[in-house]
């Protein structure tokens, strides 16, 4: 891309959008295209094609999409599966027909097999069944990246495809039914210290393994991918270093600064035992994530405290 390429960052307002725009506006590229939900329905493919005709974007990065928790994805499978389904296949398809140069389109590791051997390779796609509570999510995510390797051989465009480890940072999600583990917990020990609870459950066992990565380390490395990796193969982003819950809970008590105590609650689903992603793909490339853990979490808890005390 150059500085003035015209570049449309779909679904700027999420966490992941917003961070790809901040580092777009940091390296000084100055023809940024977005739209709000209100303004663009990327589920109506009629919009979608009048607003890629009318703007012509030249690069897209597509991070627009319906996310949640393990909660989020077990009481509303159908919509997770319709609306990114919906989403995809009108980005990916107006892209091809208005000429778009070049499109990077964001997945998730739930894309992987639920007992894939670890740490996980980009060709175990497909090789086992998936992660029951979030299915359908992972399906319409595959669906996206099927799309754009059959347009890439059928019309020659040149859509890549990153997968995202777990993902935190400024701009989460810290709804207690909707959200993802990370934030969740951020605001169960905020509340529990505010509130001077005697202790805290976390869902399931404890004993998963995650691997999560800043969401400014992925935008950084979606900008890499889009102006340096050109192949039809799919490329895992995330740190190649994990922890399990009980780990991550004592972690985020620590930065918080709660001193009750933590219990789990096993009647609630543990999902996928382990998710590593192997990374050596784009190491090989050249970049590596920048912002460890602990500093990553002490940002997201000053940010929570800033602007999301009110949810």
């Amino acid at each position: 891309m150059k500085l003035a390429s015209r570049v449309y960052v779909a679904g700027h307002r999420g966490m992941v959008g917003s961070a790809i725009l901040r580092h777009l506006r940091q390296e000084g590229y100055a023809n940024l295209v977005f739209r709000t939900r209100q303004e663009l329905d990327l589920t109506d493919q009629a919009a979608v094609y009048r607003f890629f005709e009318q703007q012509r974007p030249e690069y897209v990065f597509l991070a627009a999409a319906r996310v949640g928790g393990i909660g989020a994805n077990s009481t509303c499978p159908a919509d997770f599966i319709r609306d990114n389904l919906a989403i995809q296949w009108n980005v990916i398809d107006a892209s091809h027909r208005f000429g778009v140069i070049k499109l990077l389109f964001l997945g998730s590791s739930c894309i992987y097999p639920k007992f894939a051997p670890q740490p996980i390779r980009e060709e175990y796609l497909l090789s086992g069944t998936l992660e029951p509570t979030n299915e359908p999510y992972a399906v319409a995510k595959i669906a996206g990246l099927k799309m754009c390797e059959a347009y890439n051989r059928q019309h020659g465009t040149n859509f890549i495809c990153a997968m995202p480890t777990n993902l935190y940072g400024p701009g989460d999600n810290f709804d207690l039914e909707t959200s993802h583990v990370l934030p969740a917990l951020i605001r169960k020990f905020h509340e529990a210290r505010q509130g001077k609870a005697p202790g805290v459950s976390v869902w399931g066992s404890g004993e998963p393994r995650r691997e999560f990565l800043h969401v400014d380390d992925l935008a950084a490395a979606c900008v890499f991918l889009m102006n340096r990796y050109e192949g039809p193969e799919i490329v895992n982003v995330g740190t190649g270093e994990d922890l399990t819950i009980r780990e991550l809970a004592e972690l985020i008590r620590d930065v918080v600064g709660y001193s009750g105590q933590i219990t789990y609650d096993a009647s609630r689903p543990d999902g996928t035992p382990r998710k590593l992603l192997d990374v050596s793909r784009i190491r090989s490339l050249g970049w590596c994530p920048q912002i460890p853990l602990r500093l990553g979490l002490e940002e997201t808890y000053r940010w929570y405290l800033q602007e999301a005390r009110s949810l």
